[in-house]
């Protein structure tokens, strides 16, 4: 199940182009989890703050409580914006009682940042320990129970992160892949990527043209010449339809390459022990053996979580699986917190 992504990574890039602040607005809003009776009152609040210099935008959902709360940082998918799925699976966390902090990764979204788009692995990770600083500093939020959830690529980013930041209480990933490794597989590929990646920053410099990664294929026709159910056949209808499109997730962007290729996500997995792990995936999800290999190479408390009959887009937004999978994540994060 493997090669498709490869295939279509080795497709899309191939082309080219020539301190913290208050919230800014709160708005209110009422939900009603299928483990709780009565409604929960969940607030939402524009926030920001710095990661590595650079202004990040955020949004903290949390449930209308006075006591101190345990926090959830939610890291959205590569090419994707706070406003997708990480704000569906934040929203559902507070009405389970979390604080659940969403944000634009640097460089994109809201966030500051140039190159526009750039997909950094190490400045997402940088951005992960940015938000828990950002949590941990709010007299609402307990310091002491803070963990970190990643979609799709923040699957990777989140517990690379983990493995040195030890305020992070608790990991879980859902639909993990480590975009960097799929891109770097195949030698002949990796080559000629870092080949080509000096002569591309001088053309940058001298204003010539900028490299450009192309997250999900842009036309349904180009989407179905990948297999059905995988990631880059099911991105289409997800990022490019109005079920998840969003403006501000173009799903095109920058990528060093010479940067990435030694991001190594899950290499020290065994670091994050005895912090508990948990990684959801899809039984029919064509990067499950990302989960895998994540999990293999963590020491525990460790778990896998697999969702039977879901691909890798399905746990983005689906009714039939994410509810529980946010089951999953509360009574992970009730235990580990």
């Amino acid at each position: 199940m493997k090669q498709p992504l490869i295939t279509a990574i080795a497709t899309t890039i191939a082309a080219f182009s020539m301190t913290m602040t208050t919230a800014q607005a709160t708005t209110t809003v009422q939900m009603t989890p299928s483990a709780v009776a009565a409604p929960v009152v969940v607030i939402k609040a524009h926030v920001r703050f710095v990661s590595n210099g650079i202004t990040i935008a955020a949004t903290l959902f949390r449930p209308d409580s006075g006591r101190r709360l345990p926090a959830v940082v939610v890291a959205h998918p590569a090419g994707g914006v706070k406003e997708q799925t990480a704000s569906l699976y934040a929203e559902r966390l507070a009405a389970k009682g979390y604080a659940a902090l969403v944000y634009d990764a640097a460089y994109q979204g809201e966030s500051g940042g140039e190159p526009r788009g750039l997909e950094d692995p190490f400045q997402r990770a940088e951005d992960v320990r940015a938000a828990v600083t950002y949590l941990a500093t709010r007299s609402d939020i307990d310091p002491q129970r803070i963990a970190a959830l990643g979609i799709c690529a923040s699957g990777s980013y989140v517990p690379f992160a983990a493995q040195t930041d030890r305020r992070i209480k608790a990991v879980a990933t859902v639909s993990a892949i480590d975009l960097t490794k799929e891109i770097f597989t195949s030698p002949e590929a990796r080559d000629a990527l870092l080949d080509q990646a000096g002569t591309l920053r001088n053309l940058e410099a001298r204003g010539e043209g900028a490299f450009m990664m192309n997250h999900t294929p842009t036309t349904k026709i180009e989407a179905g010449t990948f297999p059905e159910r995988s990631l880059f056949r099911e991105a289409y209808d997800y990022y490019r339809t109005p079920r998840g499109a969003h403006p501000r997730s173009t799903q095109w962007g920058p990528m060093r390459m010479d940067v990435a290729a030694q991001f190594d996500a899950f290499a020290h997995n065994n670091w994050i022990a005895p912090r508990p792990l948990l990684m959801i995936a899809g039984t029919d999800a064509d990067t499950r053996h990302y989960s895998e290999e994540g999990i293999a190479k963590a020491t525990g408390p460790k778990e896998l979580y697999l969702v039977k009959g879901a691909s890798h887009v399905d746990l983005y937004d689906k009714d039939e699986f994410v509810p529980k999978v946010v089951d999953k994540l509360a009574d992970f994060f009730d235990k580990g917190l």
